[in-house]
């Protein structure tokens, strides 16, 4: 029996630090690769404020890196339906999750391969960031 292996599209690392310690890590940790944060959503407080649902801490942080962002434009004038890249940050029990958006993921959703090597760039921007976090 063959089995299909399921595409990944996210990237993720645990961490031991403390959920706030987790965002702070990440927000530096993105920065030193030219990623800025344009967005952050308080998930767990929305939720628990819109509809009383209660859960653990969970914040997406919507990371942007400019001049990819503007790359990724001029290749793919509709790609703004993938960006900003998100990065999600959630307690999991006694350790933080962090998963980003694997920008490869989006070339074969868009069909446009002149996306290719910014992706490959924004991943290995993502992947060096999410080495420097404290596990």
């Amino acid at each position: 029996m063959n089995t299909v292996e399921k595409p990944t599209y996210s990237l993720s690392i645990t961490l031991g630090a403390t959920f706030n310690e987790a965002i702070m890590q990440v927000k530096e940790a993105f920065k030193a690769e030219g990623f800025g944060v344009l967005t952050e959503m308080n998930v767990q407080q929305t939720l628990q404020e819109k509809i009383g649902f209660e859960m653990t801490p969970y914040t997406i942080l919507g990371m942007c890196n400019p001049l990819l962002a503007s790359r990724a434009i001029i290749a793919e004038p509709n790609i703004g339906l993938f960006l900003p890249c998100n990065v999600l940050v959630a307690q999991r029990g006694d350790t933080v999750e962090v998963n980003a958006q694997d920008p490869l993921f989006m070339v074969p959703m868009t069909g446009n391969e002149a996306l290719e090597p910014i992706a490959k760039e924004a991943r290995e921007r993502i992947d060096r960031a999410l080495a420097h976090l404290k596990v």
